[in-house]
């Protein structure tokens, strides 16, 4: 069994909680099209998903204090302080379920539907890296191949999940104190962040590339906390694409292909920006 794991960020620290809301709700159903039913999801925040939840989806709830006091910014130590504890609330819940392997995820990619039958097809492994995968931007209806997947996304190791070293003595109800004696250097070194490499290679675990690009980083969202964009030219998307990942069409193919090859991601690629990715606020004033 493969168990995926997100978090959701506080509502207090949130732009657009709805569309916090929304975000997931289109993540789950690209995980629910896995041709493989194998797994089990757990979603972790502290306000209930206002939808209904599909099957194999759970969700845990949390009291943890926001991460910022309202109308302050927050913090990449911040986030991250706040992400890690609620993953490892959810690593503790897939616990009873037994998993072979656990994939963390960002509550707002899309994850190719064979993910699951691959794990199953392949036992026994320490995991895997997505070192190649794409970058979508729903805004734009457009995506691109996306090299170094892991140093952009957080949605980027499958990982057996008796790495994680899950205490058997905590359960989800755990204070952060608990959990940080519980899961010792795993939390801030694998949990919190997506740039564990390093640490797996120290420990001894030989994670190999997944071999083809199995996640859509989703950009332009205006949750994302990276605020990364997608600019210059990109695909249009392709049905192909779109059933892969179950991404629905946000435009018709006119207004796609402006926004994919027309004048201004054209500009953008000739002025020699980099390679599809600037601050949101920015791709926002280019616009």
């Amino acid at each position: 069994m493969l168990a995926f794991v997100t978090s959701l960020r506080h509502p207090q620290n949130s732009n657009d909680y709805s569309q916090v809301e929304a975000l997931l709700q289109s993540t789950l159903a690209s995980i629910s099209a896995q041709t493989d039913d194998d797994y089990i999801v757990i979603v972790v925040g502290n306000r209930a998903p206002s939808f209904a939840l599909p099957e194999r989806v759970e969700y845990v709830q949390v009291a943890f204090d926001a991460p910022a006091p309202p109308g302050n910014p927050t913090s990449r130590d911040d986030v991250r302080r706040d992400k890690g504890r609620k993953l490892a609330v959810g690593l503790i819940a897939a616990r009873r379920h037994e998993p072979d392997y656990a994939m963390i995820f960002d509550a707002d990619d899309y994850l190719h539907r064979d993910l699951v039958k691959f794990t199953v097809d392949n036992p026994g492994k320490d995991g895997w890296v997505v070192s190649s995968g794409w970058i979508y931007s729903k805004r734009r209806n457009s995506y691109r191949r996306l090299n170094r997947f892991n140093t952009w996304c957080g949605s980027c190791y499958i990982v057996d999940y008796d790495i994680f070293g899950v205490p058997s003595d905590i359960g989800t109800d755990a204070t952060e104190e608990e959990l940080r004696s519980g899961f010792g250097e795993r939390l801030d070194g694998i949990i919190a962040t997506h740039r564990g490499d390093a640490w797996y290679r120290e420990h001894g675990y030989d994670l190999e590339p997944l071999p083809w690009p199995g996640v859509v980083y989703h950009v332009d969202t205006g949750e994302n906390r990276s605020r990364k964009s997608l600019t210059g030219m990109a695909l249009s998307m392709t049905p192909q694409f779109a059933a892969e990942f179950a991404i629905p069409p946000s435009h018709g193919r006119l207004l796609t292909w402006l926004h994919a090859r027309g004048p201004v991601p054209r500009w953008q690629t000739f002025r020699g920006r980099h390679p599809g990715i600037v601050p949101w606020s920015r791709a926002r004033k280019q616009s």
